[in-house]
């Protein structure tokens, strides 16, 4: 999350500074997102850190899963023995119906194999379904630890762990500040461990209990965080409501070193009345235009890093698409290297060694 020519967060990046690629969840555009042979690609592509995301077992693992409900990602709903721990639960105000990591131990889940989660754009990586297991946080620990550095900062390998549905696994007993925080605890070098998460409460959480991190809220294109929501209803802030400038001053005085959010919040299609006075959009070229959010943050005094740089057509806004198939991969050169000249910090990428040549060629 911190800029390839800085050395740490809370300065925030130059205009002219080159993001830090992170690879999300690996390099999950050609791998089954979480597992060793997407973060060992990742490090092999020369991803610059590596993102997971946590969640807990019932027995208190973390366990690396995009969410606690697992039919999409894993075989366990071919496993027999585990046919009575279908249920439906609410997820942050959502009714989900399915298996919860929650409701098994690690040594239950350690007998599933991971699943590709897009196999209808992604039909190669799901070729290797059923080949790797399910990993937990120290997995991916070991192997960052092992791995050399990134070439292209000459620094470690950086983790950037996301706590998911903190709220959520607070009320079943599973307190994610605890449990991150101890597995975390005194691990890697000085400004090798990011934080971030879709709720503040747990990131502050984590901040009083000493973590040495630097810690990043992730804000959604629209709704509420599951936190305030919990806490407010349908009295609390919005999302939109944390982007604006006295949200970011709020966050920054909160202690937040920087926000991360979704990239149809910097670069999009242009809209109508796209560089007119008053608009947030300005054009830059190719039909597509950039908004005001990283400057605004930066004035904030927070660093700015968003989510999720992918190649093929159904991720790509509609004037860098290349034919009618969502899987085939579009214009992701144009599109990757307008997200990088809004001065971001980091960007989350799919699909890594694509990242990283789109930066070296701006």
């Amino acid at each position: 999350m911190v800029a390839v020519t800085e050395p740490g967060i809370a300065s925030s990046a130059k205009p002219d500074a080159r993001p830090l690629v992170i690879a999300h969840r690996g390099a999950s555009g050609y791998r089954p997102e979480h597992t060793e042979s997407a973060y060992r690609l990742a490090l092999a592509l020369g991803a610059e850190a590596i993102e997971p995301d946590v969640v807990a077992t019932r027995d208190g693992e973390l366990v690396l899963r995009h969410e606690n409900e697992i039919s999409g990602t894993t075989d366990v709903a071919e496993h027999s023995e585990f046919a009575d721990r279908r249920t439906t639960r609410e997820i942050d105000g959502a009714r989900v119906t399915g298996w919860f990591t929650a409701d098994f131990t690690w040594a239950e889940l350690s007998t599933l194999r991971a699943r590709e989660r897009l196999p209808q754009v992604r039909p190669a990586s799901a070729r290797f379904d059923g080949r790797f297991g399910l990993l937990r946080l120290r997995d991916l620990q070991r192997l960052i630890d092992e791995a050399p550095p990134a070439p292209g900062t000459g620094r470690p390998v950086r983790l950037v762990v996301e706590v998911k549905h903190a709220t959520h696994f607070a009320a079943r007993g599973l307190p994610l500040d605890e449990l991150v925080e101890a597995e975390l605890r005194g691990w890697g070098q000085p400004g090798q461990l990011v934080v971030e998460a879709f709720e503040q409460t747990v990131l502050g959480q984590l901040r009083d209990r000493g973590l040495a991190a630097e810690y990043v809220y992730l804000l959604e294109k629209s709704g509420s965080a599951a936190d305030l929501v919990a806490r407010y209803g349908a009295a609390a802030i919005s999302y939109a409501g944390q982007l604006t400038d006295a949200g970011l001053a709020r966050l920054a005085a909160a202690g937040i070193d920087g926000v991360s959010v979704d990239t149809a919040l910097l670069v999009k299609a242009e809209p109508r009345g796209a560089g007119q006075l008053g608009s947030a959009w300005t054009p830059v070229g190719n039909g597509i235009a950039a908004s005001d959010l990283v400057e605004r943050a930066r004035a904030a005094g927070l660093a700015t890093c968003t989510w999720t740089l992918r190649a093929e057509n159904r991720f790509l806004p509609a004037p860098c698409r290349i034919g009618a198939s969502g899987a085939a991969p579009g214009d992701w050169m144009t599109f990757f290297q307008a997200v990088m000249r809004a001065g971001l910090d980091g960007v989350f990428a799919d699909q890594p060694d694509l990242a990283l040549e789109a930066r070296a060629a701006l």
